[in-house]
C-alpha cells in the first residue's frame, strides 16, 4: 500500500503498557436505560476512567462508546496495571448500584507500538498502531486479564495477585474461580 503522506516525525516506535477495558452487557443494560440518563451514566465512566488513568501516569487514548484504549510509558507499567485493576473495581461498584449486571473486562500487554497523530492534516488525533496492539485487544479475558510481557512489569509483590492461565498464558486474578 502506498502513501501519499510521509511518516510523521512525531510518531515513534515506542515501549508501552496497552489495555483495552470494555464493559459486558452493556447495550443488553443500556437499552433499559432512557438516553439522558444513559450520556450521564457513560460521561461518569468517562471522567472517573480518565483521572484513574492519568492519575498512574497513563493517557486514554481513546473511548469507544463503551470501551477504553489506555497507555503507559514503560517506567509507568506497573503503576497503570494496579490503576486498571482500581478502575475494573470502581466501575463494577458503580454498575452494581445502577442495578446492572455489567462488569469492566481489562486486557493488558506490555510491547512496542508506533505512537502519535494520525489522520488527515489538521485533525490528527494520538493513536496507537502495531502487533502489540492487537496482542492486546485479542488477549482472551472474562475479568482481567495479563499477558505474560505485562505481568513481567509487576513488582514481586503485585504478582502474587495473579496466578498463571493457559492456554494461551495469561494471568488473571488469584481469587479468580478459574483452574
Amino acid at each position: 500500500m502506498s502513501t501519499s503522506q510521509s511518516p510523521s516525525p512525531a510518531r515513534r516506535e515506542t515501549p508501552l503498557l496497552i489495555a483495552f477495558a470494555d464493559i459486558t452487557r452493556f447495550m443488553v443494560n443500556s437499552q433499559r436505560t432512557p438516553d439522558d440518563e444513559l450520556a450521564e451514566l457513560v460521561n461518569a465512566y468517562y471522567c472517573r476512567a480518565a483521572s484513574i488513568v492519568s492519575g498512574s501516569g497513563g493517557r486514554v487514548v481513546k473511548f469507544m462508546g463503551d470501551a477504553i484504549l489506555a497507555v503507559w510509558p514503560e517506567e509507568k507499567a506497573g503503576e497503570g496495571i494496579e490503576a486498571l485493576a482500581a478502575l475494573k473495581a470502581d466501575t463494577d461498584a458503580s454498575f452494581a448500584r445502577q442495578g446492572w449486571d455489567s462488569r469492566l473486562v481489562v486486557k493488558a500487554h506490555f510491547g512496542t507500538a508506533v505512537a502519535g497523530p494520525f489522520g488527515p492534516k489538521g485533525d490528527e488525533r494520538y493513536d496507537l498502531i502495531g502487533n502489540a496492539v492487537n496482542i492486546a485487544a485479542t488477549l482472551p479475558a472474562r475479568t482481567f486479564a495479563l499477558s505474560l510481557d505485562a505481568f513481567r512489569k509487576l513488582s514481586p509483590e503485585a504478582r502474587k495477585r495473579f496466578k498463571k492461565h493457559t492456554p494461551p498464558v495469561v494471568y488473571i486474578p488469584a481469587e479468580d474461580p478459574r483452574p
